[in-house]
């Protein structure tokens, strides 16, 4: 045909060839780890989405805060103290605050470690095989903290018995610069190590026309990876890794915004009145020991041991120029933070496969001291002095049974977990006055104990070869805690309790057309109690002031849809849908009445969806061209859970990349694409709230640039 013969002009020219393409591949197989074991995407009874590790090079993904408006549902924003700590909601659940007495509401994992503070380059560094997002609570498996959902990591091993090399380049607009280098070495037949360096710059698109550093919002971030994979016998493998960041970003930009219907024009410059803007300083360090143990066909054996440390000094100026010729107030903070993990798991089948099970044993011991200085315009400072620590314990289990009932195809799954979070903090408060005398507050002090047993059920069936119907109910848990910006010492040692939910979800699990096409669903209520109801008290006169009360009782109502369709075989089509209906029933006030219409549930867009489209063109003498575009949209938000004038409008944001790859070059493969993000340059808030008065920090303006790669 004519079309094999002669290259497309455009788009349009590729798809009507492609229409005369007969034959189409069935869709890939997706296997993940969701449930502690390897298994279809199709056969997890689980809202999931998944990326494989060249879904994330196609889309851009190198992090964690990359993955906004990937995934519906799944809000990811920067918090302003710092751009290095992600926000993380999930179905309307998650945490807006960054202290170190104070949980998420979304559990992220890095090969199975869960990480207590979402900083650092450990998953930007790593050579990413998979990136999982559990949508809902999942208290059985992960437990504590993930009420709406959890995030997986997975890296992928050093390869025993080849040596490898990887050098991608990314450079583009803004004066972005990327480079990961990576390094696979075979020692003999059963050992191997990789070694990685990832170096990233980037110019922030707001000018400081103060004092300090040029610009709001720059980049400039090392990190460093060693991973070695050692298999001694068959049925034995052990993996270990460390992982170390540096970063020095300046403060992202925080400006005054009206209250309005319409989102604020993206500034390109801050007020004169900035003084002595400088970098922040965090390092985070991070080492993962893993080892498994095939102790028959039928029973694996797992330890996954992990510590984590983190040094986080970071600085903000709020909204300098709107008290005249200073900041609001500025932010200091200086955080060291350490983590140690220890998991123990047994995986195995039983009943000649009628029966699978999980079963384990969780300890991890957090440890902070936490310094803090806010200064206003009059010359007062307030310091904080924090100290904590938290332990976790829990056993769990989770067993699926397949009777011989209906033909095998009915599976019943039953899960456990019991947990219990001790938690103890110190507090601290010092108000140093202009003329630097200093007046010490009574010292806080809190300690207390929580104790959840989180119980799951599920029930799913095989109504046809290719469609698997499920219906799941499950209870979450997020330990309660301590808030260090309460407004007096009493409701800092009162403390705040655990919140729970319980989840109802029905599932559909489907392929048709000979494979070609993927319609994955769910439907889900949430009873939402004992929520930890976050509240300014004062944002007139003093915004870092907050409240933290157990006063909530919420319904959570949604959809998620996932559809991927491959017409033809150069052609896949992606949709993902999320409807999202979350609304408080219940909070007492301080009179005792309901003052539920007060608030509102923050960072839950009603509608969110994502399309996408992946196109093969025809290839070339000297490679394969492809084509990714995708459209993520996202509707209005709350942004205040007290005060409804604060709304983020809805946006929707436009990319693009055309790459070339499997270019030869000697015995390596080249790779090489043009990409471009936000290109309708629409300007959007990423975070919006009262910080005394209106204040949005605001999403990146159109950008681009130039992938180059090379893989021996």
């Amino acid at each position: 045909m004519f079309c094999h013969r002669v290259a497309p002009i455009s788009l349009a020219v590729a798809l009507t060839c492609a229409a005369g393409q007969v034959a189409a591949a069935a869709l890939e197989e997706v296997i993940v780890t969701a449930q502690k074991r390897e298994e279809s995407i199709q056969n997890a009874p689980i809202s999931l989405a998944a990326f494989s590790g060249q879904d994330l090079e196609v889309k851009g993904i190198s992090g964690l805060s990359d993955m906004h408006s990937e995934v519906p549902n799944l809000q990811l924003t920067p918090h302003p103290n710092s751009s290095a700590t992600t926000r993380i909601f999930m179905r309307g659940i998650g945490n807006n605050d960054d202290q170190i007495t104070q949980d998420p509401g979304v559990a992220v994992y890095l090969d199975g470690v869960y990480i207590a503070r979402s900083q650092g380059m450990g998953t930007d560094v790593a050579d990413i095989e998979r990136v999982e997002v559990l949508r809902g609570p999942q208290g059985s498996l992960y437990g504590r903290n993930a009420t709406g959902g959890a995030i997986n990591f997975i890296t992928r091993a050093p390869e025993l018995g080849r040596f490898g090399f990887q050098q991608n380049l990314t450079a583009g607009s803004d004066n972005l610069l990327r480079s990961r280098t990576q390094l696979n070495l075979p020692v003999g037949d059963q050992l191997a190590v990789q070694l990685s360096y990832l170096r990233v710059q980037k110019d922030g698109f707001v000018d400081n026309r103060g004092t300090g550093v040029d610009r709001f919002g720059d980049q400039d971030r090392n990190a460093w990876r060693a991973a070695i994979n050692w298999q001694p016998l068959d049925a034995l493998n052990v993996r270990y890794s460390y992982d170390r960041s540096n970063l020095r970003d300046t403060p992202v930009y925080v400006g005054q915004v009206p209250l309005s219907d319409h989102t604020a024009s993206r500034p390109s410059a801050g007020s004169p009145y900035v003084k002595d803007l400088h970098r922040n300083d965090i390092v985070v360090q991070g080492h993962n020991l893993t080892v498994s143990y095939d102790l028959s066909d039928d029973l694996t054996l797992k330890s996954i041991t992990g510590y984590r440390k983190v040094d986080n000094q970071t600085y903000q100026n709020y909204l300098a120029g709107a008290a005249g010729p200073f900041a609001l107030f500025t932010n200091y903070f200086d955080t060291p933070a350490d983590q140690f993990s220890q998991e123990f798991q047994a995986v195995g089948d039983a009943l000649d496969s009628k029966l699978s099970y999980v079963a384990g044993l969780f300890y991890m011991r957090e440890t902070a001291d936490s310094y803090s200085a806010t200064s206003v315009p009059s010359g007062v400072r307030s310091d904080r002095y924090v100290t904590a620590e938290n332990k976790a314990y829990a056993v769990f289990g989770q067993l699926t049974y397949t009777p011989d009932l209906l033909d095998s195809r009915l599976h019943v799954t039953v899960g456990l977990r019991q947990s219990r979070d001790e938690r103890q903090a110190d507090l601290q408060n010092v108000t140093v006055l202009a003329n630097g005398s200093s007046i010490r507050a009574l010292p806080g002090n809190g300690d207390r104990t929580f104790n959840n047993f989180s119980p799951s059920l599920i029930v799913s069936y095989d109504a046809a070869e290719s469609v698997n119907l499920y219906a799941k109910a499950v209870k979450g848990y997020k330990t309660g805690g301590y808030n260090v910006r309460a407004t007096s010492i009493e409701r800092f040692n009162e403390g705040f309790g655990e919140e729970n939910l319980v989840s109802y979800e029905l599932g559909v699990k489907s392929q048709w057309w000979d494979n070609r096409v993927r319609i994955n669903g769910a439907v889900f209520h949430a009873d939402y109690d004992d929520i930890q109801v976050n509240v300014q008290t004062d944002p007139s006169n003093n915004p870092t002031l907050t409240d933290v009360f157990n006063a909530g009782k919420a319904t959570i109502d949604g959809v998620e849809l996932d559809v991927t369709v491959r017409p033809i075989d150069p052609l896949t089509l992606s949709l993902n849908y999320a409807y999202l209906d979350a609304h408080y029933d219940k909070i007492k006030g301080i009179a005792g009445n309901n003052v539920a219409d007060q608030f509102r549930f923050i960072n839950a867009p009603h509608n969110s969806y994502t399309v996408s489209l992946q196109y093969d063109l025809p290839a070339l003498p000297f490679g394969q061209p492809s084509l990714n575009v995708d459209y993520s949209w996202q509707g209005d938000e709350f942004s205040a859970a007290a005060d409804p004038r604060y709304v983020t409008q809805s946006y929707g944001l436009l990319n693009a990349r055309f790459g070339i790859s499997e270019i030869r070059v000697g015995d390596g493969e080249v790779r090489v694409a043009l990409w471009g993000r936000n290109l309708e340059n629409k300007s959007y808030y990423t975070q919006f709230a009262d910080s005394g008065k209106p204040a949005a920090t605001f999403g990146d303006p159109r950008s681009y640039g130039i992938d180059l790669s090379y893989r021996y």
